[in-house]
């Protein structure tokens, strides 16, 4: 059955793919927007994606703004949808703790409010780390009472990014669980290009990996044979958001997105770099080292990476279970993890290696 939809982040990476799943499937939706005047290029994007571009509808807004910034008549065409997805985030590396908050937990709480205040389903899109108990609790996140948590010191250890990807995700379950309205939950691990096309935005985690394995910019494999970096084909995310979104027994549920086949961090680069035709990093470097040489002034911008992108490799392995039920449930499998990777690379060089 089509109901309606309300999408932040619409225009980002996850977002058009989600917007192609959920019109191909005969959903209207209406797309948060800072510049509706741009949405004849999303309708082509979404068209491009495999969707149907003439149930893409903007609404004006900005999470960054009180009540999203939606006119009265806007609020009253958001009041149809049946699910509220909120995909949108500043996602960049070296934000202040004050803008990271600012946007990215009050933004996410003020979608939150909107969902309650509508009796509309939330379907928020966290991230893997926040299912690594032993990580949270490292960097001084109480899970069990986030309330008891000192946030500035989270942000000290992981930046304004990953800081405000966790404190949004903990203030957005006690706003709704307060509020008595429903929410779900998907964390996805570090997200590929489509299966099929390989289609990846630039700017995406995986991408600026492949782009800098390709540069000569891996001088050794980020910490032991232990490590490694999950991952997860967009067109699997969107399925599962989409799956769990609409479904009554996964109100006030959590899910995780990850291919829990992922090889260790070596292997992956190596399969990668062959994908490229460069030489594979063979070494290891301690991530605690690795963090050190990083901080040394040109050093970051010389070889391209952040300290605060070593927070997500880690030698945790998680408990699939509950995911693997819900693959049963909704009939979903993973797509050939090894033909993903050689289609996102491949889009990654056709597009963004010069």
């Amino acid at each position: 059955m089509s109901v309606e939809c309300f999408v932040t982040g619409g225009t980002g990476f996850v977002g058009q793919h989600l917007l192609a799943r959920l019109t191909a499937t005969g959903h209207k939706t209406w797309v948060l927007m800072r510049s509706p005047e741009n949405i004849g290029r999303l309708r082509q994007q979404v068209e491009r994606l495999g969707g149907n571009p003439t149930y893409v509808h903007p609404v004006e807004g900005d999470i960054s703004r009180e009540e999203l910034g939606l006119s009265e008549a806007d609020k009253q065409r958001v009041s149809s949808a049946a699910v509220a997805f909120h995909l949108a985030a500043q996602f960049t590396w070296g934000l202040s703790m004050e803008h990271a908050r600012a946007v990215n937990v009050q933004g996410a709480l003020r979608v939150a409010r909107l969902a309650a205040n509508q009796r509309i389903r939330l379907l928020m899109v966290g991230g893997y780390m926040l299912q690594n108990l032993t990580h949270l609790a490292s960097i001084g996140v109480d899970h069990e009472r986030p309330e008891n948590t000192n946030w500035p010191a989270v942000y000290d250890r992981v930046g304004g990014y990953e800081g405000s990807k966790l404190e949004s995700h903990f203030s957005v379950m006690r706003y709704m669980q307060e509020a008595g309205a429903d929410y779900t939950i998907v964390h996805p691990a570090t997200v590929c290009g489509h299966s099929e096309s390989g289609h990846i935005l630039e700017g995406q985690p995986l991408a600026e990996l492949i782009r800098n394995l390709a540069q000569g910019r891996f001088k050794a494999v980020p910490g032991s044979p232990e490590h490694w970096l999950p991952v997860v084909s967009v067109d699997y995310l969107v399925a599962m958001i989409t799956c769990v979104a609409f479904d009554p027994l996964m109100a006030n549920q959590q899910v995780l997105a990850l291919y829990e086949r992922t090889p260790n961090l070596q292997e992956m680069l190596g399969r990668l770099a062959n994908m490229l035709g460069v030489k594979a990093p063979r070494r290891h470097v301690a991530i605690g080292l690795l963090r050190w040489l990083l901080s040394i002034p040109g050093l970051a911008a010389r070889f391209a990476i952040s300290a605060e992108s070593l927070n997500f490799i880690q030698t945790q392995r998680f408990d699939m279970r509950h995911s693997k039920q819900l693959e049963q449930r909704y009939q979903l499998t993973h797509p050939d993890m090894a033909r993903t990777l050689e289609n996102t690379v491949r889009y990654v060089k056709g597009y963004f290696i010069n």
